[in-house]
């Protein structure tokens, strides 16, 4: 057996065969023991060489040379700008003679294989035009957002919004900080009594709101009737609590997308004033007073299915979202579109307005939403996270957060402080179709599923505090009168309901 002492040396110094080598490979130069150790075992490779330290420098090998050749190819492909719309990436791989589908191949792999190629072919040289088209084409599919140069109405639009909202958001902030001196006990016990009440809500009245499902429902600002809406394109209203028929407004030969009160409707307004608006998958939008079951006024300008509208808390302002891949904004004091704005790249779903008036946000079947600045028209923030379509969304009271709800069954919260996401909620087994705040201070957020329920989460915390189970088919809408006092449900079953505070 051979000494210990003599196998040591050997595994440092190796025999005088390998010492040899060791020297004509490093050029006669001299290294330390752990060095030439490295050197014998194959983990450092060594060539002579005139530049460096000493004359010696690390080189690469064949196997190195090539992990840094496909780095550089993933680089060049990265710079390749390619298509996000899935139709055009087809066309774009039907130019070039390559399947425009394989086995198992999602969007997202179809697009990165498209990358590949056009990679490959510009390596080669082959097909430069066409990677060149693809480029500036996916380019403009993809810049972001689109401005179209609006009226001398919009800029007065602007300075107007401007001159609303500050005066709102000053309040707000001071309502917050007042809010905020409050002893946590009293705080707490007005959240525990709120929670005990929406735990106790049960169903006081159901009614079969038409022949057809029921798209959407809302509460009058005074909390004495209900406007609903249905893909027979009629839109009624009805009286609370006994959800007896009033009128029905005729207008819409399609799909009946929403309805809405105007902020000061059965307050202030008078019953021949605008009190409600409406729209339709005809792309038609109209307005509606109290007196007449004919619309006084339409707007026009969507070519496409309109399927979400909104009032400006002002109620100036009119915003439709549209399945044009835009959102537009109507001055009702001059009948007129005063902006059209662009950046989603696919269908606008919903738009909503923050409770001072300053912000919009939209949201679409590109899986984001948008917060806009009206005053500026500039984007503020991009809501990216869903998996799937975003159909929902609605600002809180408080001001900075946001609640978005979509194809995925999942509700995200949103903080515009921070520009980020601070909450997932797995909330329903199916899809969302709609997310509302508690208008008074936010206490909850209430949010309807393609499940067949709605729920009632608190905030914070987000806990879920209350099912609202009972249809026998989607719920498509979900609110909360003004006065908290009520609870209501539209459903693909062609039924609302009413829930109240036992």
């Amino acid at each position: 057996m051979e000494p210990p002492t003599e196998k040591k040396a050997r595994l440092h110094f190796g025999s005088l065969e390998e010492q040899e080598r060791v020297r004509l490979q490093t050029g006669g130069s001299s290294f330390s023991s752990a060095v030439r150790e490295g050197i014998l075992s194959g983990n450092i490779n060594i060539t002579p060489t005139t530049g460096g330290v000493g004359g010696v420098a690390t080189v690469v090998d064949g196997q190195q040379l090539q992990l840094l050749q496909e780095f550089e190819r993933r680089k060049r492909a990265k710079a390749i700008v390619v298509p996000t719309d899935d139709s055009e990436v087809k066309v774009r791989l039907r130019d070039l003679g390559e399947p425009t589908c394989l086995f198992g191949e999602d969007p997202a792999n179809r697009r990165e294989r498209l990358r590949e190629l056009l990679s490959a072919q510009l390596e080669r040289g082959e097909l430069r035009e066409a990677v060149e088209e693809a480029t500036i084409a996916a380019t403009a599919v993809d810049e972001g957002v689109w401005f179209h140069e609006g009226p001398e109405q919009l800029l007065n639009a602007r300075y107007w919004i401007a001159d609303y909202s500050i005066p709102r958001a000053q309040k707000r902030l001071q309502n917050g900080r007042e809010e905020a001196k409050r002893p946590g006990a009293e705080k707490a016990a007005r959240t525990q009594e709120l929670h005990k009440a929406l735990r106790s809500l049960s169903n006081s009245a159901s009614q079969v709101g038409d022949e057809r499902p029921v798209s959407f429902c809302q509460f009058s600002p005074d909390s004495q009737q209900l406007a609903t809406c249905s893909w027979s394109g009629l839109c009624k209203l009805w009286s609370l609590p006994s959800c007896n028929l009033i009128r029905v407004l005729r207008s819409h030969n399609e799909r009946a997308g929403s309805i809405v009160w105007h902020p000061q409707a059965t307050i202030s307004l008078s019953p021949t004033a605008l009190n409600l608006a409406s729209c339709a998958a005809d792309g038609s939008i109209s307005l509606w007073d109290l007196q007449s079951d004919t619309p006084m006024g339409e707007l026009e300008g969507h070519a496409h299915r309109i399927s979400r509208i909104a009032f400006h808390p002002s109620g100036r302002f009119l915003a439709a979202a549209s399945f044009d891949h835009s959102w537009r904004l109507w001055d009702l004091e001059c009948r007129m579109e005063v902006l059209h704005q662009e950046g989603h790249s696919r269908p606008v779903y919903s738009v909503c307005f923050h409770p001072d008036g300053s912000l919009a946000g939209s949201c679409g079947l590109d899986s984001c939403g948008r917060v806009w600045d009206l005053r500026t028209g500039r984007c503020l923030m991009l809501l990216d996270g869903h998996l799937q379509s975003v159909l929902a969304m609605d600002f809180s009271p408080n001001g900075y957060h946001v609640a978005t709800g979509g194809n995925d069954n999942a509700i995200r919260l949103w903080d515009l402080r921070k520009q980020s996401c601070v909450y997932t909620i797995p909330a329903h087994t199916n899809l969302v179709s709609h997310v509302k705040f508690q208008s008074l201070h936010g206490g909850f957020l209430v949010s309807s599923s393609y499940d067949n329920s709605a729920k009632i989460w608190a905030h914070p915390g987000w806990t879920p505090l209350r099912t609202l189970a009972g249809h026998e088919g989607k719920v498509m809408c979900v609110d909360v009168s003004p006065n908290q006092k009520y609870f209501v449900t539209a459903s693909y079953d062609r039924t609302f309901k009413l829930w109240e505070n036992e």
